[in-house]
């Protein structure tokens, strides 16, 4: 397992876009790991879908004695704001120090720029059993595009062996549990939040085009795709372009495939709906409907976040919105409560983080409380939604602000939480593969000759092909 962890990490390539002015946490950060030859680690095949044990034994680590200090390795600042604002009798000491009673903690935090973060952390947990104590990763996060890469192997700790029973998480999101479900059965990580999207639409070109900012009345404009390019031709004629990108649409499509990426013999294949995108898309950016072929967290995708960019709608989670579109920069349309949400033709879902315990820490007691109070304790996760405008993973809770008096300043004064959670319900990874981050990038980075005119389209899915099974060697086309 440490031979095959090592030899995935220096494969990895870096996705084309990084967070760049987003303090969000989950743009596409690195490429998902796969199954190298001679690894003796046993993955779950898109055919056999993780289930949990509930019959896994819980083990008491109450009388176990903390070590002096908890390490903790992440890519940027918000899991360090989430425990900063809302971890009860956390106290920072600087940047990348802070204390939990007699506990020193160490924040190891390096930008995912080029595969740094996955790169330090896999070199890091190399050494885990030779370091030190205090010198041993007691806690790492990682997000939904890779996460598979460390669920089945010994570094990360399931969940019972920190004393924490699978009916305390019972009020969590099933599809953020089947994520770090290992392929025995056991669950190896926690997160605070879900990740449902929306479509997040410009207000005041919804009332010049479509003569309403109602949710429903978008709706009933973007409802499915036949109607949604109908639409993006009226905001063409109205001077609105209806995404920034190409690439704004993607998730929506590739969350719905019938189809994994990677089948169980290792093929790769292309899902009807994933030939939908290329279809549609290069069909509205040939019309002029969409702005640009550049890939997200760019220039030109972060245009619309003003109002002289002309832009109708973005796909996204709670994230996106709240962290990545210029929310506290005057002159936003963010700023000034200009957008709004609506389902949008397809659901679907983005990204996502999760706390792991890493095998050999000796702050099992902590990190299990850590677990407990971000993503258990109700009072703090709906202190967590109304700070930080964050959607969290408790069921019950969304529920319960969903039904209230609670509004987003953002989205004008709606409360976005009922679709969300209706959303997050909905959410399934029976097509989710250990390749699926890779897939995605080298296909739209294929994608955008095609777009752009310097390829034909068979042209552009044999570069795809080349691109994969080079990055994945144990792939066929």
């Amino acid at each position: 397992m440490k031979k095959r962890l090592l030899a995935l990490s220096m494969a990895m390539i870096m996705a084309a876009g990084t967070l760049a002015g987003c303090t969000g946490d989950t743009a596409p950060a690195s490429t998902t790991g796969g199954d190298e030859g001679g690894s003796t680690t046993t993955e779950a095949t898109p055919t056999e879908k993780p289930v949990l044990d509930e019959n896994v034994e819980v083990v008491d680590v109450s009388e176990e004695v903390e070590g002096k200090v908890l390490n903790i390795y992440c890519w940027n600042e918000e899991f360090k704001s989430r425990l900063t604002d809302h971890y009860p009798g956390y106290t920072e000491v600087d940047a990348t120090h802070g204390k939990i009673g007699d506990i020193d903690v160490v924040w190891n935090i390096t930008p995912s720029d080029d595969n740094a973060y996955q790169n330090n952390l896999d070199e890091t947990l190399l050494k885990q059993d030779s370091a030190a104590a205090d010198d041993k990763i007691d806690l790492f996060l990682v997000e939904a595009d890779y996460a598979l890469k460390y669920v089945d192997t010994d570094y990360t700790m399931p969940v019972t062996d920190l004393g924490i029973s699978l009916s305390e998480l019972s009020t969590q999101y099933k599809y953020t549990q089947d994520v770090m479900t290992s392929s025995d059965g056991k669950l190896k990580g926690v997160s605070w939040q879900g990740c449902p999207g929306v479509l997040i639409y410009n207000r005041e070109a919804a009332k010049t085009v479509l003569g309403s900012d109602e949710p429903a009345d978008v709706q009933a404009a973007v409802k499915d795709w036949d109607t949604y390019k109908a639409t993006a031709a009226d905001m063409k004629k109205a001077g609105y372009y209806m995404t920034a990108t190409v690439n704004d649409t993607y998730r929506t499509f590739s969350n719905n495939v019938s189809v994994p990426w990677v089948s169980a013999d290792k093929k790769v294949q292309v899902d009807d709906n994933i030939k939908r995108w290329v279809d549609d898309s290069k069909e509205m950016y040939d019309a002029g409907e969409i702005k640009s072929t550049e890939n997200l967290w760019g220039d030109a995708w972060s245009s619309g976040f003003y109002p002289d960019g002309k832009v109708f709608c973005y796909f996204g989670p709670a994230w996106l919105i709240n962290f990545c579109m210029a929310a506290d920069t005057d002159g936003s349309i963010a700023n000034q409560g200009g957008w709004g949400a609506t389902e949008g033709p397809q659901g679907f879902f983005w990204g996502g983080t999760w706390i792991c315990a890493a095998n050999g820490t000796d702050n099992k007691a902590t990190v299990a409380d850590i677990m407990r109070k971000l993503t258990v304790d109700k009072d703090i996760m709906v202190d967590i939604v109304k700070k930080d405008d964050d959607f969290v993973n408790n069921q019950p809770a969304m529920e319960e602000l969903a039904a209230s008096d609670y509004t987003s300043a953002v989205f004008g004064g709606q409360n976005p939480l009922g679709m969300f959670a209706a959303g997050a319900k909905n959410i399934s990874l029976d097509k989710i593969s250990a390749y699926d981050q890779g897939c995605n990038e080298e296909f739209q980075n294929a994608m955008k000759d095609y777009f752009d005119g310097n390829a034909d389209y068979d042209t552009a899915l044999n570069k795809f092909y080349d691109a994969i099974t080079t990055k994945y060697p144990a792939l066929s086309k």
